[in-house]
């Protein structure tokens, strides 16, 4: 069984769930957001109007999981209503991309308790059953790759505007495998391409500018760039450390490119502290590195401006 297909079936595991989704809606009108009449002229998503459907039966999904797929499309700018589970991608002959993370959905059941059908054979009458909720997950097909032309969704490009185009021509000046989709910012090392959501997923698309920026640092490290140790794993100190270059590197970016920095991982405050504590001479060592991979990636914009002005004067 697929851990992304996995069912809890514990009672207490089924009343989380009705407290999980109840606490979900809750959050959602306390913010000022009504689930069930989302915004869709102004929404995130730019997903079209209609109900969510699982692509590879065609049903479209009812009762309180509109709500929960019409909530993660708004939240994560996905382009469609579409949804798969794990398996029916691998079935239909694609997979969910790595590092993608599901949307819960839920199938209403009934269920007859153990005491209730003891209860049932004692006295003869016919066993009470209650209500219950199981959960699965899918995700947009949007998060996966590989999947037919006819139910594959392409993401669109961002709407004109919301990439500054100096930045765009910076990260495609690098040269780095630069991915825009799904709804987590990542790098990853030993396949060497960054992945970043669309701009239209931030509330703020400036702040897409930053996280690009951050995950483009991480990605200078690779050992073809500037060869710096990115072989911590999450919680480690290597990883901290990593991450308090990346962060800089980010704000050496943006105030060259006259954004205004900002803390992208503010979570990681007490980790770096620890770090800083331990080695006195840590914080002037990743601001060197960070100083050095901010001049490498803004060398690759001036160098693409160069290259521009060439092809300019030899059409002239």
């Amino acid at each position: 069984m697929s851990r992304y297909d996995r069912t809890p079936r514990a009672g207490s595991a089924r009343a989380n769930l009705y407290d999980e989704i109840t606490n979900k809606i809750i959050a959602e009108l306390e913010a000022g957001r009504v689930p069930w009449a989302q915004p869709w002229g102004r929404s995130a998503a730019k997903a079209p109007l209609g109900l969510p459907k699982n692509a590879s039966t065609g049903r479209s999904y009812s009762g309180i999981n509109i709500l929960l797929l019409w909530g993660s499309v708004v939240q994560h700018g996905f382009p469609g209503q579409t949804w798969l589970t794990f398996r029916q991608a691998l079935s239909l002959g694609g997979n969910v991309r790595k590092g993608e993370r599901g949307t819960t959905v839920v199938y209403a059941d009934r269920f007859v308790p153990e005491d209730e059908k003891k209860r049932a054979r004692e006295t003869g009458e016919e066993a009470q059953t209650i209500p219950i909720l199981k959960r699965f997950i899918v995700f947009n097909t949007a998060q996966c790759e590989g999947l037919p032309h006819d139910i594959a969704v392409t993401i669109p490009p961002p709407p004109p505007g919301l990439i500054e185009p100096e930045v765009e021509t910076l990260i495609r000046a690098t040269g780095i495998d630069f991915r825009i989709g799904g709804d987590k910012a990542f790098y990853v090392p030993a396949r060497d391409y960054v992945v970043v959501p669309p701009p239209q997923a931030y509330y703020e698309p400036i702040n897409w500018h930053r996280t690009a920026l951050h995950e483009i640092g991480h990605a200078s490290g690779h050992h073809s760039r500037l060869g710096r140790d990115l072989s911590g794993s999450f919680g480690s100190k290597k990883y901290a450390f990593e991450e308090l270059i990346a962060e800089q590197i980010s704000a050496f970016c943006c105030a060259s490119l006259g954004i205004v920095p900002t803390v992208r991982h503010a979570d990681y405050i007490g980790a770096w502290l620890d770090v800083m504590r331990e080695d006195t001479r840590a914080i002037v060592r990743a601001a060197s590195q960070a100083s050095k991979a901010a001049d490498w990636i803004l060398s690759c914009l001036q160098d693409a401006a160069v290259s521009t002005a060439s092809c300019d004067r030899r059409a002239a």
